[in-house]
């Protein structure tokens, strides 16, 4: 009769076969559980990339800077000085807006009536039938988005509510909140988290000037 000390070789043919068997059996399950549990790994991985929650500070920085800087976000927000190359961003003041020490120059005699559209030199400052409007302040200043929260930030940009608050007016062109609507909570989240890491400017944007005074 066969003992287990035994070797294998003189095992009946029958229990060769089983042993065999189980041990493939085994193997196989031993690699399905390890497929699934690199798959689940994957996966998660694939979320935890995508969840803000997550994802890093720095990384969320620099999402959110590519995204300003592919928006075109400096063009209207950003003050510039003309250099050899055209206008050029001044780096202390990036995305701090029109500059409250800045006067408008006079403009073109009727252009408005004759349906012109004017900007300011370095383009923080547009004039239309809307009146003149101002790019706003978005360091993380008191004077620019130092006290909004994220969820007002979200508001402002997707809703185009002034100061991101609800009963806000209208944010005024050539703003275009519009092309936001339908931004990504993550998108939102970084471009925040990008702004609200800038050095802050003191900066108060003039209120803008209904149409009557530029007609």
């Amino acid at each position: 009769m066969y003992k287990k000390s035994e070797d294998l070789r003189f095992a009946p043919q029958s229990l060769k076969i089983f042993t065999i068997m189980t041990t493939k059996f085994i193997q196989i399950i031993f690699s399905f559980a390890l497929m699934v549990t690199l798959v689940q790994c994957n996966q998660q991985k694939a979320k935890n990339t995508n969840d803000p929650a997550i994802i890093s500070q720095d990384s969320l920085i620099k999402k959110g800077q590519y995204l300003v800087t592919i928006l075109g976000c400096n063009d209207c927000h950003s003050p510039k000085r003309m250099g050899t190359n055209g206008p050029e961003l001044i780096p202390e003041l990036v995305l701090s807006g029109y500059q409250s020490t800045t006067q408008l120059l006079p403009m073109p005699n009727d252009a408005l009536k004759n349906g012109w559209t004017l900007f300011y030199p370095d383009l923080t400052a547009g004039v239309g039938p809307w009146g003149v409007s101002f790019a706003g302040n978005l360091t993380p200043d008191e004077t620019g988005i130092g006290s909004w929260s994220r969820e007002q930030f979200k508001i402002a940009i997707t809703k185009g509510k002034f100061k991101g608050m609800e009963d806000g007016r209208p944010l005024l062109p050539p703003m275009p909140w519009q092309n936001y609507v339908n931004m990504a909570d993550e998108d939102v989240t970084a471009i925040y988290t990008y702004l609200k890491s800038l050095t802050p400017v003191k900066n108060v944007v003039p209120a803008n000037i209904p149409p009557s005074p530029v007609k």
